[in-house]
């Protein structure tokens, strides 16, 4: 996300940059999984999600006001714990990790809705290669071009949530029946499956963080870092809570389900014909072009940090013209394997656990320094047990639905947690030498 030069940046303009990374496309991605596990009661796991993602948000808060670093998530826990090169290297391990599961849901769900008109809609070879084309598009946007990208970003951060609007209030006034109805059909659904949704909905309110990303170019951070993380969390809540409710009282259950892919532009064009088909296709691409954008810019950068400090490849810190190259290709590059390797809702699982499990780290990071950040320790504990209970329910869901992506996901965290301890130990080793040679 482009940041204002040469002036500060109140609130208004923090919640527009924060609303604009979580409103990257994770709405239409999550419903049609919500749907197919707890029907009408999607606006309330959908919801619930929101509020796991206020704990997380509150050691984002605590943290960001203290530290006042752009590096965010991996400045903290490096600065929390100095002398352990390990949590250094797994945190920026980790948190790139889950910024390519999140390219990778984006892509996955432009190319979902731009095939989602034609007959090769249910084509997954198709949409994984224009998946693939999208996010070679905006890696070379990003490699060729960032002049500029700060006023088209702003454009579509605006434009989109104006066309979410239109969309909520249009399939409203098209229902057919009331909420009570649908939850008196739905008596089936139990507390257990609607948390356990919650838990996997989380991903799609991953972008607060690019607030404290922008805390040298804001006035006041003491105030306008909280004001606008959870000031932007509550709204992008209720943007998710009204399309959500929109979405089940005037689309069938059974056409969400089937077209879960791309089940708001499906709906759509039955209520609305073309034009309803044709809006949310356009807010779909927007948001998830936008996101795309904004991630590639921001997640490379951060890729190019942590390879400076030692904890990734020494070629991934490299830049041309202030650009990372590298980085912006290596994390294209994965992206698209990601995508090769799994469906939708393999990354939406992924991308969930991903951010879970980096935000239980960054509460674990403010317990230790709870003192110096003048945090609530109940809070903390709070936030700590339900970001664990949200972790263990995607793991439980995986287990019960598909036990072989269990398997896949240990592989890959296996493979990270690995790839960080060595990187960490060779940088131990070179700082160790150089302390000896002096």
């Amino acid at each position: 996300m482009h940041r204002s030069r040469g002036r500060a940046l109140g609130v208004i303009e923090l919640i527009a940059i924060a609303v604009g990374g979580m409103v990257g496309g994770g709405i239409f991605t999550v419903l049609g999984i919500s749907v197919s596990l707890v029907g009408a009661y999607t606006p309330i796991a959908i919801a619930l999600g929101g509020v796991v993602a206020m704990l997380a948000a509150y050691n984002y808060v605590k943290l960001g006001v203290y530290f006042k670093d752009e590096g965010a998530t991996y400045s903290f826990y490096k600065k929390t714990f100095p002398s352990t090169p390990f949590a250094a290297s797994l945190i920026g391990w980790w948190v790139i990790f889950g910024y390519i599961s999140t390219l990778a849901l984006y892509a996955y769900t432009f190319s979902s809705y731009a095939i989602s008109s034609f007959p090769f809609a249910h084509d997954e070879l198709i949409r994984k290669i224009i998946a693939g084309a999208v996010i070679l598009l905006f890696a070379l946007i990003n490699i060729w071009s960032v002049k500029g990208m700060g006023r088209v970003e702003d454009l579509m951060v605006y434009t989109k949530m104006t066309i979410l609007a239109i969309i909520s209030i249009l399939l409203i006034y098209h229902s057919d029946t009331s909420l009570p109805v649908l939850l008196r059909n739905n008596h089936h659904t139990d507390l257990f499956s609607i948390i356990t949704v919650s838990s996997l909905t989380f991903v799609a309110y991953e972008g607060f963080q690019l607030v404290i990303n922008a805390v040298n170019e804001m006035k006041n951070p003491d105030k306008n870092i909280p004001h606008a993380i959870y000031g932007s969390i509550f709204l992008v809540i209720l943007i998710y809570v009204v399309i959500s409710l929109g979405a089940i009282l005037s689309i069938p259950f059974k056409e969400i389900i089937d077209n879960k892919e791309f089940a708001l532009a499906a709906g759509a064009k039955d209520i609305m014909g073309n034009m309803g088909a044709n809006l949310v296709i356009a807010g779909a691409l927007l948001a998830t072009s936008s996101a795309i954008s904004g991630t590639l810019f921001g997640s490379s950068r951060q890729v190019s940090v942590i390879a400076e400090d030692g904890y990734f490849p020494s070629f991934l810190a490299k830049r041309k013209r202030s650009i990372p190259v590298y980085a912006i290709i290596s994390m294209a590059l994965l992206s698209f394997s990601l995508i090769v390797m799994g469906n939708l809702e393999v990354i939406l699982e992924f991308g969930s656990i991903t951010f879970i499990l980096v935000s239980w780290l960054m509460a674990y990071a403010n317990l230790k320094i709870r003192d110096k950040t003048n945090s609530s320790l109940i809070i903390i504990i709070v936030s700590l047990l339900g970001l664990f209970a949200a972790a263990a329910l995607i793991v439980y869901y995986e287990i019960n639905s598909d036990i072989k992506q269990i398997y896949s996901t240990c592989i890959i965290y296996l493979i990270l947690t690995l790839g960080a301890w060595m990187y960490s130990k060779f940088e131990k080793n070179k700082v160790d030498k150089d302390v000896h040679a002096k």
